[in-house]
């Protein structure tokens, strides 16, 4: 591999061209007098000296990009050859489909992550790039060099399954917040290794694990608070589903991307990401998921007959059965769906000024959960007791929050904070000694997890 000074997206491209450098230099001269550029005339010391890390001026970026694509059968930019001045591995959440080169993304994300905290100056995905970037991930399998070292084994790659599914289990349980360094250090090294390569025969078992780990780097990141860090995880995971032909995988981690959005107020990307997962969508679990999903964003938006027309696609499609549902989305079942009404119903009340019993839903969805699930019950009992203040219930209300809040203080989770936002909101109209007391307990715990977005 290339030394750190080096550009290595420029290596890995060359390389996949199975061009010369002298050959490189060839077509590079040929196409900028193509294009009227008479003075780019490179040669191979030239080629040599980008790839060590020198910088050509424009218009040899452009022209170099024009060259790499026509050989290798696929639209590349400076940016995927790591010829402008921020590089993919900043700024954008696109990947190069090439193998290593969206490996040796990945690996610049998680050191950033790791070592620099650039979660402050990474930028936020919205709008258009944000949906084409998410379309052109699913989908989008890469071209792979061929290499004699292997970065994986039968072994290595059961272990990688196996530490997933323990990390997994312990965010669903206790929150992300204390495993997202060692999540993150994981994915660093699955990076790593596929760099030195994954043989055929594994690649399928490699890159689903990959899939599942970054899906929850995504996630555990997000709900830490680094938002612009998750979406570049969730960027990979979808391209690793990809690779690893489970389509239906990256839609679901389409729909993480979305409820970010949701939770950040952007209502509009959120239904944009839905609109490509419903048209990617093949299992009855993942159609489901998505118009569950829909159906409570169009009631964030006020949309009562879209969101009852989704909301009731999900009920028809549970009702009749979700089949064999995989592991990476069977979190989606009754109960989270039940969820999605409870806030939907929520929602939808205070636009039309009407009693929705949204309470029912969280009761619902209380009773309905599997066991494991200890980050979701407790934004559920949050949602309850919230939901009963605004029902005009303050004493079970006050009941239901103080179970809530002794559940809320063992759970590390930026969104279990902005539930608690809401049931500050709902307990604002009464002053009496028991829910002043909720309050003044609400309000040291969103202190200790400060947050100002809802969910």
């Amino acid at each position: 591999m290339p030394n750190r000074s080096s550009n290595a997206h420029l290596a890995l491209w060359i390389a996949a061209t199975g061009l010369s450098h002298g050959e490189i230099a060839r077509r590079t001269a040929a196409e900028a007098i193509r294009q009227g550029h008479r003075q780019v005339a490179p040669d191979t010391t030239r080629i040599r000296r980008w790839i060590d890390g020198e910088r050509p001026r424009p218009p040899v970026p452009a022209v170099l990009a024009t060259v790499i694509s026509d050989v290798v059968g696929q639209p590349l930019t400076p940016g995927d050859l790591g010829l402008t001045g921020f590089g993919p591995t900043l700024d954008n959440i696109q990947l190069p489909l090439l193998t290593e080169a969206a490996a040796q993304t990945l690996a610049g994300w998680t050191q950033m992550d790791l070592f620099l905290d650039r979660r402050d100056t990474l930028k936020l995905a919205l709008g258009a790039p944000l949906i084409l970037a998410a379309e052109r991930m699913l989908g989008g399998t890469a071209r792979r060099l061929n290499r004699t070292a292997k970065g994986f084994d039968a072994d290595s790659t059961a272990a990688l399954e196996e530490v997933t599914a323990f990390f997994t289990k312990a965010d669903a349980s206790k929150g992300g917040g204390l495993y997202r360094s060692a999540i993150v250090a994981q994915l660093a090294e699955v990076a790593r290794r596929i760099q030195d390569g994954v043989p055929a025969s594994l690649k399928a078992r490699v890159f689903a694990a990959t899939a599942d780990l970054a899906a929850l780097a995504g996630w555990v990141s997000h709900d830490s608070g680094r938002y612009a860090t998750a979406q570049r995880y969730w960027s990979y995971g979808i391209y690793a589903a990809s690779e690893a032909g489970l389509a239906d995988r990256g839609v679901e981690i389409v729909t993480r991307m979305s409820h970010q959005m949701i939770y950040l107020g952007h209502l509009q990307d959120a239904l944009g990401l839905l609109d490509l997962a419903a048209k990617k969508a093949t299992l009855p679990a993942t159609k489901a998921l998505v118009a569950s999903q829909t159906g409570r964003v169009h009631a964030a938006l006020g949309n009562e007959q879209h969101a009852e027309r989704h909301l009731g696609t999900a009920d028809e499609l549970l009702a009749a059965g979700l089949d064999a549902v995989p592991g990476w989305v069977d979190y989606f079942d009754a109960a989270e769906h039940a969820g999605a009404r409870a806030v939907s119903a929520r929602d939808l009340a205070e636009f039309h000024g009407e009693r929705r019993l949204a309470s029912i839903y969280f009761t619902d969805a209380l009773r309905l959960r599997k066991p494991g699930f200890e980050r979701v019950k407790v934004m559920d009992r949050i949602g309850l007791a919230a939901a009963l203040l605004a029902e005009g219930e303050p004493e079970r209300g006050s009941a239901a929050a103080h179970q809530a809040l002794d559940e809320a203080s063992r759970v590390d989770s930026t969104l279990v904070a902005s539930r608690l936002n809401i049931l500050l909101d709902a307990a604002r109209p009464y002053r009496t000694a028991a829910v002043d007391e909720i309050r003044t307990r609400a309000a040291d715990l969103t202190a200790a997890r400060p947050t100002t977005i809802a969910a």
